[in-house]
């Protein structure tokens, strides 16, 4: 039995399981605070060693497949959308693009409609390619109107039954009786004689009122698949220069080359590049057998990047939970702002003083980039608390980082900025005081995290030239690896 920390915040530490347990049976460590930015990708399904693996994508093809040819004789109407296109997010995996909780927007009927629309226009030859080794259902999101955190959500949810098997073998054999319970879960086989979804009853193990779901480490990647839009476009180039087919070359670059002009920007190229590739569908497929032909590589760079995963979002945040954040450390007092400013403070200090800069720097030696990474660790400090901290509250404008309140009459807005964000600038003139007005709250803090000396100087300008300086509403954090006096700069209000 592993040794519960102060916190629990992992899969490992709330199950009491030692750490090596999950990995020796193959199973990522989720956070049971917050989604992690890791998704299953396909393609390591479909170019896999392991035939339960071959065999998952084979039946995510077939599935697209039957949804295509119901689209071709016209029986995808709302009520087969309904019942063959419309899942829920399954947020029990503890996965995904969800900054925070573990409870995203999920597959409405906009998603399926757009599937069924495209299945029956531009992805008609779904599972009749000829230029690729198989079919692949990163294809679909290869035109846009079907994101990838949608796509992510349906194929978590058409290998749904394997990973219920899979959570349901590790926790036989390594979890307690009092640490698991029997749910019944919808949807998770589908039955081609009878057209429907059916169910099925799982022994899970038991969070709260809920299920967790483990994922094979192996079929994780994070930020994109190894089939994905924004590659495509990259190497539009080369695709259409390397076209076998001399008339199919000649009319792609002639429409390709209408559209824009000599001063064109790289965003104008690319819009121009996925309308030719909307025009001529089959470079899809062009592209895709380039990617097949690299398949080695996939497994290299999710290896990777689930490896940096783990490091920031388990052993760092493990790290931090258990030698810094100490119960008892605060005290019910104050309003909003007050217990706002406390815990902002303290997340300062750990950050400065006690080595929490490590938690925000990978093994690869370089720092965050994503300010969604910082909300994890402010949620961690949210313990003991009568104020309840909602993350991501949209109340009209658009999405803030945290609303702390207690009542009605008493809130507080907690906005993160990395110190590297390009838009910096433009939100501390103008976002959080659009919040404010929304939220009808008082006050708001305003949290910025630098790592580096210039990028210190940077937001002190701009601190200036807003006449925000020394305002004691901001306050900067300083992560960087090694910290000279230079750094400490600044006026005691603006870095309380």
């Amino acid at each position: 039995m592993s040794r519960p920390g102060k916190h629990a915040v992992h899969f490992s530490d709330v199950f009491r399981i030692r750490p090596v347990v999950l990995a020796n049976y193959g199973a990522f460590d989720v956070a049971l605070l917050n989604d992690l930015p890791l998704f299953v990708d396909p393609f390591l399904l479909y170019d896999s060693l392991n035939p339960e693996y071959r065999k998952l994508h084979d039946e995510i093809i077939d599935y697209l497949v039957f949804l295509k040819e119901r689209a071709q004789f016209g029986e995808l109407d709302e009520i087969n959308i309904r019942r063959w296109l419309l899942f829920k997010e399954v947020h029990q995996n503890w996965l995904g693009f969800c900054t925070t909780g573990n409870r995203g927007t999920g597959l409405g009927m906009d998603f399926a409609r757009s599937l069924a629309k495209n299945l029956n226009g531009p992805f008609r030859n779904f599972g009749d390619e000829t230029l690729t080794k198989s079919s692949h259902i990163e294809k679909l999101g290869l035109l846009g109107g079907v994101g990838r955190d949608h796509l992510s959500d349906f194929v978590t949810n058409l290998i749904k039954r394997y990973l219920l098997e899979f959570t349901q073998g590790f926790a036989s054999k390594h979890l307690g009786a009092n640490q698991v319970a029997s749910f019944a879960v919808d949807k998770v086989r589908f039955d081609y004689e009878q057209r429907r979804w059916l169910g099925g009853t799982y022994t899970l193990p038991k969070l709260a009122d809920d299920y967790v779901l483990l994922t094979p480490e192996d079929i994780l990647t994070r930020d994109e698949s190894w089939i994905n839009q924004r590659d495509m476009l990259g190497q539009f180039s080369r695709l259409r220069l390397s076209l076998p087919n001399d008339v199919l070359r000649r009319n792609v670059e002639e429409h390709f080359q209408r559209q824009i002009g000599k001063r064109a920007k790289e965003k104008e190229k690319r819009l121009a590049a996925l309308r030719t590739i909307t025009e001529f569908p089959e470079l899809m497929d062009h592209y895709i057998a380039l990617k097949e032909d690299q398949a080695p590589a996939a497994h290299v760079a999710s290896g990777k990047k689930v490896a940096e995963t783990y490091h920031q979002f388990v052993e760092a945040v493990r790290d931090l939970a258990d030698k810094h954040l100490v119960p008892g450390h605060f005290y019910d007092h104050g309003d909003s702002y007050e217990e706002s400013m406390n815990r902002v403070r303290f997340l300062k200090r750990v950050i400065e003083d006690k080595d929490g800069y490590r938690a925000f720097w990978g093994k690869n030696g370089k720092p965050i980039q994503r300010e969604s990474d910082l909300h994890i660790m402010f949620k961690l400090v949210w313990f003991r608390s009568p104020f309840d901290a909602n993350a991501e509250v949209n109340n009209g404008r658009g999405p803030v980082d945290f609303k702390v309140s207690k009542g009605s009459a008493d809130s507080c807005l907690v906005e993160f900025k990395l110190a590297s964000n390009s838009q910096l600038k433009k939100n501390l003139a103008n976002q959080v005081a659009i919040y404010e007005k929304a939220n009808e709250t008082r006050r708001s803090i305003k949290v910025i995290l630098y790592f580096t000396i210039a990028e210190h100087r940077k937001v002190m300008k701009m601190l200036k030239d807003l006449k925000l300086e020394g305002s004691s509403d901001i306050v900067l954090i300083d992560a960087s690896k090694a910290k000279p006096s230079a750094s400490k700069a600044g006026p005691p209000a603006a870095r309380p």
